[in-house]
Parts: C-alpha cells; structure tokens; sequence
C-alpha cells in the first residue's frame, strides 16, 4: 500500500515537473494565482453572455431583425477583454526601468561628447585629450550611478538626507511618490495599489489604461443588467428555474456594478486632484505629506491640467515630479475667489 502511494506521488511530481517545464509561468505560486482569477474572470464574461442568448429567445429574434444591437454589445465585451489583457500586460512604471533608461541616456550622451573629443583630438593631434576620453570612458559605470541619484535628490527639498530616499528592499534612490509593492517585489511610480484580479500594481505606467477599464467594464455590466431585467419582465412566470438562475447572477451582477461605479467614481476623483490611493489612505504615514493640511492636494496642477496630463501626456511613462516648495503649498492653501474662477485658477 505504502509502495502504491509512492509510485502515484512520484508521478505526480514527474506530471507537474514536465508541466512546470513547459509552463514556467505556473511555478510561481503568485503568478499560478494571478492566472487563475484570470481565467475565473474571463469565464464569468463568457457565462453571463452565454446564458443570455441560451435563454432569451427574444434577444435572438431581435438580432436576426436587428443585428447591429447585438454586434454592438458583442464589440464592447471583445474590447473591455482586451483592455483588461492590456492593462494586465502593461508596466505600471517601475524604478528599475527608470533608473535603466536614466543610465542609457546618460551613457549615450557621453559617449558621444567623448567621441566628439577624439575626433577634435585626432585632427589637432592632442594625446592629452584622447587619455582624457579614454579614462572618461572607463569612468561610465560609477558616473551613470551618480547622475542618478543627483536625478533623484534634486526632486527633494535641500538638505534631505539620501538614506531616507533608498528603499530598504531594493536598495535604489526613490523618486518622490514612490512605493515598494511587495507583491511585485519592486518600487513603482506614483504607486496606487496592487490590484490582484489583473495581477500587476497600478501606478503612473498604467493608471489611465486601469481607469479606461473600469470604465468600459461598468458600462459592460449595465449593459447586461438591462438585458436580463427586459428578459425578466417578459419571461417571469414561463420556467421558474430558469427565472431563478436568472435572478440570482442579476443580484451577483447587481453587486459589481455598485462596487464598479464606486471605483470608477473614486478613480475619477484621484485623477482630477492627481492623488493615489496610497497617498489617500496612508496621507499622515508618508513623510512628504505629513505637514500638508487636508484639503490641499500638493501635486494638483488644476484639473483641467491633471486631466490633460492623465489621459494626453501617458506616453511618457518616466515623467518624475518634484516634491512641492513651502511657497507653491502656500499658493494652494489660499481659498479661491471669485476672480480666481474667471481666471481658471481652480482649473
């Protein structure tokens, strides 16, 4: 018996390591989780859809009369699906890549001042300035490390200490703003929160992408919900069973949608007032904000502003802010006037 259990555990572990081996993704427990509500996801889209047209003979009349109401709402759950894979796949705008990108620049910009030099070295025949190019280029590593904590530092007001900017994990200068997800193990710009239904955190990368998703899946959800009350009002006393199936994914799905518009409400209120999540709840935990009052937002540049740059201005991922000076909060702590709403201060 005992031989018997043995022989079924080792295959086992053989079956599981030759699936590990062709799917290395599923041997990480945190991404084999995260795929999981990702395929529990996208089967409740296809469930909710499927029976509606399995039981509602009248929404396939009404496509066959008129086709374009149904391609409509066929369109919108192909379009909220990809928007959900994309928002998934999408950085949300990590310290390493900066950081990288930051270094490259740099490197590719004294290069070529290095090779400007010898080239006006090789026509003058100066040997002093090809050395001088020469031990520059050995210098690239240790210098591309500076400029990015002179990057870094420069955001911070004068005088902030450089070990109250190193995140203790990834051991990197942290712009402001920043957080260290322990679920993504790196720090994040703009960090907002992890979200596990797309199993990747929210931040300055991917925000507006999270933002058009709630969106599109709040207007999806009330789509359906209309479509299973008109089913509901005309087929209520034919089959109670299918009445009753029918009711109970209508209060399944009634409750998305009040959580949905809740966010998407929420989200909208972040991005007017360019604040996170993070910086919402934990306000007097984050150093930077902890001498600013309530009501004012230290980053708000006026909504319109923030508006533009939340949806226009997204392309550039790698965009840092620097913390607000005691003036600028000031500015922003003085209640508007009614000369300041026709000059569009508030905006």
């Amino acid at each position: 018996m005992a031989m018997a259990v043995s022989i079924c555990r080792s295959s086992r572990d053989r079956a599981l390591g030759q699936c590990f081996h062709c799917f290395p993704c599923l041997s990480d427990p945190a991404r084999r989780s995260s795929l999981g509500l990702k395929v529990v996801l996208v089967m409740l889209h296809f469930i909710y859809a499927a029976i509606l047209f399995l039981f509602d003979s009248d929404l396939v009349d009404k496509t066959k009369k008129a086709p374009w109401y149904t391609a409509l709402y066929l369109l919108l759950l192909f379009v909220t699906l990809v928007q959900y894979f994309i928002t998934s796949g999408s950085s949300p705008g990590y310290v390493i890549d900066v950081m990288r990108a930051s270094n490259e620049t740099n490197v590719i910009y004294r290069k070529s001042s290095v090779a400007s030099k010898q080239s006006a070295s090789s026509k003058t025949g100066s040997l002093d300035a090809m050395e001088e190019g020469f031990q520059s280029g050995r210098n690239f590593q240790g210098s591309t490390s500076a400029s990015w904590t002179k990057l870094v530092m420069d955001l911070y007001p004068p005088g902030t200490s450089i070990r109250t900017c190193i995140c203790s994990y990834c051991n990197v200068e942290q712009p402001p703003r920043t957080k260290h997800c322990h679920d993504c193990d790196k720090c994040v710009l703009q960090f907002d929160h992890h979200c596990v239904w797309l199993g990747t955190c929210i931040g300055q990368g991917n925000h507006c992408r999270f933002w058009w998703y709630i969106c599109e899946e709040s207007a999806l959800c009330l789509w359906t919900a209309t479509l299973y009350i008109t089913y509901l009002k005309g087929n209520i006393s034919r089959a109670w069973w299918k009445d009753a199936v029918m009711i109970l994914l209508l209060i399944t799905l009634s409750i998305f949608i009040i959580f949905l518009l809740l966010l998407l409400l929420f989200h909208s209120y972040l991005v007017m007032t360019n604040q996170t999540t993070y910086e919402l709840v934990r306000r007097r935990r984050i150093p930077y904000l902890r001498g600013v009052p309530e009501r004012v937002y230290p980053f708000s540049r006026g909504v319109c502003r923030n508006l533009y740059d939340f949806c226009c201005a997204g392309s550039s991922i790698y965009s840092l802010e620097p913390l607000p000076s005691a003036e600028e909060l000031e500015e922003k702590l003085r209640p508007h006037t009614c000369l300041d709403v026709l000059t569009c201060r508030c905006c």
